[in-house]
């Protein structure tokens, strides 16, 4: 049965080319926004710094509580979005995401701060899955579709150049305040041109809900998160890391037991028994967590340290950026025509 609540749209796959670039660039915004706010949040984190009062612990849980609700939400932002509309949950994270942009720019202190980006988070889990749900939804021609991704995946290398110069210039000419401010008119336009020209769509057989798996992400997550953070200073051994610890270990056995139960778990184990799958996790955790930790400390060091000024510590790390611009769309050409198994380091064996 249709629901009356949801206009008709044509399928997909029936979309104009014009119409089918459209919807690429709005899921590229959407893309362009999240990605930029953290790499702008990075060089105006010295700045941060000084008028908030706060220590380096402190500025870490204005990125890692992004990312912590960000990373805990996903999944059930896009086994959501399959239920009840694509579209629909994809405009709910543009007005969370830029509500939460605004709220950030007004915060008065640092736990304000944190909240908010936390608010941030919210809609930034709506955003990137669903967003690649959306142009797998569209571009149906598999060869057209890894072009598509191709390029999606290299708006992340534009917004790691553009971010660190853009928060460079703002941090230095207005304030740390005003790189929220960014994400208001994209926010808003991509708003906007969703409601215009981005089909609604479904699942054909969405998956039930898991609200104690994703209790289970949330508890493990966090867990962990707090205690690589505050470890240090209040010491490895100490009670409430100890006891943050335990609760990843239960969680993650709970987690382990509990999702080989259920007929729809809200992660499928029986991926981990394929190698590449396994191995591209792992590679991905890890290059993540390189890169996070690198730009992170980075940021400070060129400035604190070495005295840089945060347009020239953007300047300083263009060029990892300028490469990753330029790579990610030919993965995306070399995954369409050699498939995803290509050697691309090795010569090919007949």
């Amino acid at each position: 049965m249709t629901d009356p609540s949801v206009p008709l749209e044509p399928p997909a796959g029936r979309l104009s080319r014009r119409r089918r670039l459209l919807v690429l660039g709005i899921c590229c915004t959407s893309l362009l926004i999240v990605s930029l706010d953290n790499t702008i949040l990075n060089v105006a984190l010295p700045s941060m710094q000084r008028e908030l009062h706060t220590s380096v612990s402190g500025l870490q849980w204005t990125i890692d509580a992004y990312t912590l609700v960000l990373a805990s939400l996903l999944m059930l932002a896009g086994s959501t979005a399959d239920r009840i509309g694509r579209r629909r949950v994809f405009q709910a994270g543009l007005v969370l995401f830029t509500l939460g942009s605004l709220l950030c720019s007004l915060a008065p202190g640092l736990g304000w701060l944190v909240v908010f980006r936390m608010v941030q988070a919210v809609g930034g889990s709506m955003l990137n899955p669903v967003a690649m749900s959306i142009i797998t939804n569209t571009f149906t021609d598999p060869r057209e579709r890894a072009r598509a991704i191709g390029v999606w995946g290299g708006v992340v290398g534009i917004s790691m150049a553009a971010g660190p110069v853009v928060g460079g210039v703002l941090v230095e000419s207005v304030g740390w305040r005003s790189i929220f401010w960014i994400n208001l008119p994209l926010g808003l336009a991509a708003l906007v041109m969703t409601a215009r020209y981005v089909p609604e769509s479904r699942a054909p057989r969405p998956r039930r809900a898991d609200p104690v798996g994703q209790l289970l992400v949330i508890a493990l997550l966090g867990s962990v998160t707090y205690g690589i953070i505050e470890g240090a200073e209040a010491g490895w051994t100490s009670a409430p890391i100890l006891g943050c610890f335990a609760v990843t270990a239960g969680s993650l056995a709970g987690l382990l037991v509990y999702e080989r139960r259920r007929a729809e778990p809200l992660i499928e184990l029986g991926f981990f028994r394929s190698a590449p799958f396994s191995g591209a996790t792992v590679i991905a955790v890890s290059a993540f967590a390189a890169l996070g930790g690198f730009l992170f400390l980075n940021t400070l060091y060129l400035q604190n340290e070495r005295g840089l000024s945060a347009l020239d510590a953007g300047l300083y790390m263009l060029p990892m950026a300028a490469m990753c611009m330029v790579c990610a769309p030919v993965s995306g050409r070399l995954v369409g025509s050699r498939g995803p198994g290509c050697r691309c380091c090795s010569p090919e064996r007949p």
